[in-house]
């Protein structure tokens, strides 16, 4: 017999995605997850390309996984 599961049952089961943040530490970009930092460098771009690599790895192992970037889309 097959049991129906609410929504909100369903919503317990997601996961929160993993937030890589890509921000300026110790006079170089570095990509900070949990309150640790990564992957410093000097150009911004090469930080966004580690944190989007980071991300897909967390995809490809099944978890939601965001990138945000320091100065934009609103988050500082």
């Amino acid at each position: 017999m097959a049991h129906a599961v609410s929504a909100a049952a369903m919503s317990s089961f997601v996961t929160s995605p993993l937030i890589f943040t890509v921000v300026q530490h110790d006079g170089a970009w570095s990509v900070e997850h949990d309150g640790r930092h990564s992957n410093r460098s000097a150009d911004k771009a090469v930080a966004i390309a580690s944190a989007s690599k980071l991300a897909r790895a967390a995809l490809a192992g099944g978890r939601p996984a965001q990138v945000r970037i320091e100065g934009e889309t609103g988050y500082f």
